[in-house]
């Protein structure tokens, strides 16, 4: 049961904390400053409390002393008019004390506590306190007009605004203010740490896409600096390391084909049997097809830039060469669907999925080649009825030098052919699904973001309209 807790509130907390390196380090720094804060304000309370108190006890016995001095000394028939000037100009009220009195006493806080403990040392021990006598809610202190005589005793009640620190709210506005000042601050240097790291990110997936990304700026904190020269010295390399691939590749393709061709003239000239000289010209032209999924694979993809591309005609254009040559192929497309992608990358990719389905289903039973679009992405499948993958074994025929031993094994072909479509569409951020056929056989499908034609592009940019000019 606490495994399953467990493992609810894992995606819980993932849902609620922010992904971001700027908002979690944000609200880091947001924390501190409140916990910051916070202490800052219970050492301030904590320190000035105690002072506070004195100056409000002095008050509180300066009142009472003036009170029992002004009874003390004012006629007895004329208290009445004194206690009622009192209750009318500087709001404090006095009453005689009764046996029946009925008391509330005060709350327990520290302010409190000092404050009756400053007022009891100078009034005496005999002081009380409360928050409410009778029914009228206040601070009331008790005091004797004799100190030795307990019958004669007095309440008087001060106006709570004397009582309480009238300074607390314009301390929580400003402390306020500087934790919205401190907040603002730190979500700028976050800012400043943070956007040159989503550019190195942005850049990196360009990279990772295989074009080569803008120079980032070398600028800013030192450390975020090292970072960008170095990012933009590995891309640099990489630049050099693709040029010379493609130095090497080519001199590779011609050193290896031509002697190749010069091999296949000779034999088809050597005047051998008519079967030995069609086994051996079939065994160069597997030779010289290996060497070009070799060399599609070295390649990698080309710099091409991706572009709103009709897949509908490319799977007409890709096909037609083998409808020449007696395949039998069954086509099902709409009249255009256009998806962003590579056209060059994206024809070898269905060349070598149709390729790979006749080597291995021959040509006994059509191939089916569908064009459609579900779910936003475009679909180009290419279905067989050869002997098909096992389940199990899709993952790793993706695998480059990859071929199955059994079902579709054969013991010709390098193991290339998907290996390159699935690079391929990786590197157009779709995906190459392959699954059993129902009836047997396979299904291969390359699928792709979809994309608006390029004439409806065009007017959608045309459509926008263009910022007026700053003075």
């Amino acid at each position: 049961m606490a495994e399953s807790v467990e493992t609810i509130a894992g995606p819980v907390r993932k849902r609620l904390l922010p992904s971001t390196l700027l908002w979690q380090t944000f609200l880091l720094v947001a924390l501190l400053l409140i916990v910051a804060l916070g202490s800052w304000v219970q050492i301030f309370r904590y320190f000035q409390e105690p002072a506070r108190a004195r100056d409000v006890a002095q008050m509180v016995v300066s009142v009472i002393n003036l009170t029992r001095t002004a009874l003390i000394n004012a006629d007895f028939d004329r208290r009445v008019d004194l206690l009622i000037d009192l209750a009318a100009l500087e709001g404090i009220r006095i009453y005689p004390a009764e046996a029946t009195d009925e008391l509330e006493p005060l709350g327990d806080t520290r302010p409190l506590r000092l404050l009756t403990a400053d007022v009891r040392r100078q009034l005496g021990d005999h002081t009380r306190f409360a928050s409410r006598w009778k029914t009228l809610d206040g601070f009331w202190v008790s005091f004797r007009l004799d100190p030795d005589d307990a019958n004669d005793e007095y309440w008087v009640m001060l106006p709570p605004e004397r009582i309480e620190n009238p300074d607390d709210f314009g301390w929580l506005g400003w402390g306020g203010g500087a934790l919205l000042a401190a907040l603002l601050g730190a979500f700028l240097i976050v800012a400043r740490v943070s956007a040159p790291l989503r550019q190195l990110a942005r850049a990196a997936r360009i990279v990772g896409s295989g074009e080569r990304p803008p120079p980032q700026p070398e600028s800013g904190p030192q450390e975020i600096a090292l970072v960008a020269r170095a990012f933009n010295r590995m891309a640099d390399n990489l630049a050099r390391m693709d040029e010379d691939r493609a130095l090497i590749l080519a001199g590779v393709s011609h050193d290896l084909r031509t002697p190749l061709a010069r091999l296949r003239l000779g034999i088809e000239m050597s005047g051998a049997p008519d079967d030995e000289v069609s086994a051996m010209v079939a065994d160069i032209d597997e030779m010289d097809r290996i060497i070009g999924q070799f060399l599609d694979f070295g390649r990698g993809d080309a710099q091409e830039p991706t572009a709103a591309i009709d897949l509908a005609t490319l799977a007409r254009e890709v096909t037609e060469p083998y409808r020449l040559r007696g395949v039998d192929l069954r086509l099902d497309i709409p009249e255009s669907l256009f998806a962003q992608a590579r056209a060059l990358s994206i024809r070898r990719a269905l060349a070598n999925l149709i390729d790979n389905a006749l080597r291995y289903a021959g040509t006994d039973a059509p191939l089916e080649v569908t064009v459609s679009s579900a779910g936003g992405q475009a679909r180009i499948e290419v279905a067989d009825r050869g002997p098909g993958i096992p389940e199990s074994e899709i993952e790793r025929m993706r695998q480059p030098f990859t071929r199955l031993d059994k079902a579709r094994g054969n013991t010709k072909g390098a193991g290339l052919g998907l290996a390159i479509v699935d690079r391929v569409m990786r590197a157009h951020h779709g995906r190459l699904e392959l699954s059993a056929r129902a009836g047997g056989g396979l299904l291969a499908a390359l699928c792709l973001p979809l994309a608006a034609p390029a004439g409806e592009q065009d007017r959608m940019r045309r459509s926008v309209p263009s910022e007026p000019d700053r003075p």
